[in-house]
């Protein structure tokens, strides 16, 4: 790690430019292939320089001397890409496609006139990260189905033995939360590293006092003071009813044994009461819905634009659930959607804590990856598990506090109406979701590791031989690489499917082929993976690079052929949308699939199990995770025959 020092401190560090060559060149041109030059690709690895600032604090102090995101040049993505689409089409339809590429990159294809618009919008130096704007808007705030179940992802934590009550449980967490919170207000949270080069923290910014806003076409993001005194509460939401929280008091923070006796105050208060309408279900539609809904809560009465700024200026959501989920099945759908009722699904972070004490966390994804929260959760269960919060004074010397606030909405009868149509919406897309949560218990990533191998390629290996064994075909599958170690760098693709990939599972159940052949077309594939991984994290995929590109055709102009050929649609709809996040402090992780005919894959890679959270629309998700399972079996079978007999399994 590098420590902040007074004085601002200059530091070098290589960043590779491209790190994926390809295996088999694809040749566009004639009988040669691409070569280096051509491609614009420099001789040796620019050295990057990072400067310390110290008025960024620790937090923020390589911000402004953070990388921008690179440009591919042409050639590089061109290549990148078809080799990618090779094992998903034809022949005959790549021939086509060849042709198409190629055309779209001559000086007679749209290509250069595109690139050059697009080096201009990198080069400005009011533009951070070029495809950010375009990323949030088209990936998030002009995507208008309900960010629950279809951008929305979620967290479980492992139980907490000591605190079993949902109060004193979730007083824990609050009391966590709030010192991660601190960390970030105060700018001390250190930046995380990705192979000794910082990362860029700006989207810690949308963690904590901020909320997503329903608007017509497009939502925005808000974002209020975290250390105005008038924010530093937290909304505590139980049976549908909003009470207002205030974690600091008179200038000091509730201690946890405060925080308990207010949370057991709020929900003594909830059950002696009728189950309120659900206000929250509005932030459960449809987003067109959703802003209309919002206009009916504010044109209700005037009192209720100031509760919902309470709402939307909280530090955060506590959210008891009357709930008792046990199985893992069970608490993945309480903590990815609930009963779309007992939340607002509008703010970054909701925190939640059941009945029986079991408790996790719901992101909303719009202006942060989960990453950040990733690291958040982390946080809260490792200083609560191992004692590290100083949780205050206790019950005994409770101050005399005020008593929470319900925030009492007033619902007109054209809001009653749209609470109705938002829970039946709601209802009915939940019932469309199938979710399957694999925990494999066999080995994790200590063992992986013994075979000298990524234990992240070697997953997603196994996602392509459970599917090839299910259909008989690879799929276009998405993998999640970050480009935080760029200015505002948010996530680019790696396409996991390769030709590499296609020939090791077409061997693999193949007894005419021996082990040791198939051991060599398993390791191809996995540096393929690998190779891509580490190019796409350095900003050289091939998916941003294009859709920067589409998004500079002129308003009203034909797309160029790249766009509208079957490849470019095929391969880009994601039948496998995987992402890896880990904890070894979490037993739940995952969100949606992105087409209705595919699967989306969450997983965590702990040291001695691996869990696969696998949802579709009734695709089979048992029966994939299953396929997932025994794949994994095979393959270390496989490489098992490579070990020593005393370091086998």
């Amino acid at each position: 790690m590098i420590h902040i020092r007074s004085s601002p401190r200059v530091y070098s560090a290589t960043v590779s430019k491209m790190t994926v060559p390809a295996a088999r060149p694809i040749r566009l041109f004639g009988s040669a292939s691409m070569n280096p030059a051509a491609a614009g690709t420099a001789a040796k690895p620019k050295e990057h320089i990072y400067v310390e600032d110290p008025k960024g604090g620790r937090m923020l102090r390589f911000q402004e001397s953070l990388p921008r995101l690179p440009v591919p040049t042409l050639h590089e993505t061109a290549e990148r890409y078809l080799k990618s689409v090779r094992p998903l089409v034809s022949q005959d339809q790549f021939n086509s496609t060849v042709k198409v590429v190629q055309k779209f990159i001559s000086n007679q294809g749209d290509g250069p006139v595109l690139q050059k618009k697009l080096l201009a919008r990198s080069a400005d130096p009011n533009v951070k990260n070029w495809v950010y704007d375009w990323w949030n808007d088209a990936a998030y705030l002009t995507y208008r189905d309900p960010v629950v179940p279809y951008v929305s992802y979620f967290y479980g934590h492992r139980d907490d033995k000591m605190r079993t009550t949902p109060a004193s449980r979730g007083a824990a967490i609050v009391t966590a939360a709030l010192e991660f919170k601190n960390l970030i207000d105060t700018k001390e949270l250190e930046p995380e590293h990705l192979k000794n080069k910082p990362m860029c923290m700006d989207s810690y910014k949308w963690m904590f006092n901020a909320s997503r806003v329903a608007a017509p076409q497009k939502d925005y993001p808000v974002k209020f003071s975290s250390v105005a005194p008038e924010n530093k509460n937290i909304i505590v939401i139980r049976k549908n009813r909003f009470y207002l929280l205030p974690h600091e008091v008179d200038g000091v923070q509730l201690s946890t044994a405060e925080l308990e006796i207010q949370i057991r105050k709020i929900m003594e208060t909830a059950d002696a009461q009728p189950m309120a309408l659900a206000v929250g279900a509005i932030t459960s539609a449809n987003r067109d819905k959703g802003a209309d809904y919002r206009k009916d809560l504010l044109a209700s009465d005037p009192i209720n634009a100031d509760l919902l700024s309470k709402i939307e200026a909280a530090s955060f959501v506590l959210a008891l659930d009357d709930a008792t989920p046990s199985s893992y099945n069970q608490r993945a759908r309480q903590f990815w959607h609930g009963d779309g009722a007992n939340r607002w699904y509008d703010k970054p972070c909701q925190f939640i804590v059941c009945s029986n004490g079991v408790s996790g966390f719901m992101g909303e994804h719009s202006m942060m990856d989960g990453t950040p929260t990733c690291r958040l959760n982390d946080y809260v269960c490792d200083v609560i598990f191992n004692n590290k919060v100083d949780h205050g004074p206790s019950a005994a010397s409770a101050r005399n506090l005020p008593e929470p606030v319900e925030l009492k909405f007033v619902i007109s009868d054209a809001l009653k109406a749209d609470i109705k149509e938002a829970q039946d919406d709601f209802a009915a897309v939940i019932a469309l979701h199938e979710l399957d949560v694999t925990a494999f218990k066999t080995f994790g990533k200590n063992t992986i590791k013994k075979f000298k191998t990524s234990p992240d390629a070697f997953v997603q290996m196994s996602f392509q031989l459970a599917y090839y064994r299910l259909y008989g075909k690879i799929p276009a599958t998405y993998e999640s690489a970050t480009t935080r170690l760029y200015q505002l760098g948010r996530t680019e693709v790696c396409r996991s499917a390769s030709s590499e990939a296609l020939a090791y599972v077409q061997a693999f159940d193949d007894p005419k082929v021996d082990n040791s052949k198939k051991v060599a077309l398993l390791r191809a594939a996995l540096a393929a993976h690998t190779k891509y991984i580490g190019s796409a994290t350095a900003g050289y995929g091939c998916d941003r690079h294009l859709f920067g590109l589409k998004n500079l055709v002129e308003k009203g102009a034909p797309l160029p052929e790249i766009f509208t050929d079957k490849t470019y649609g095929y391969s880009t709809t994601w039948i496998l949308s995987t992402s890896q996040l880990s904890s070894e402090y979490f037993n739940a992780y995952g969100w949606s699939q992105v087409t209705d005919e595919g699967y989306g894959i969450a997983y965590m890679i702990n040291g001695n199990s691996l869990q696969f959270n696998v949802v579709s629309k009734h695709k089979d998700s048992p029966g994939m995770g299953a396929a997932i399972g025994m794949a994994l079996t095979d393959m270390a079978e496989l490489f098992e025959t490579e070990l020593p007999p005393k370091a086998k399994l």
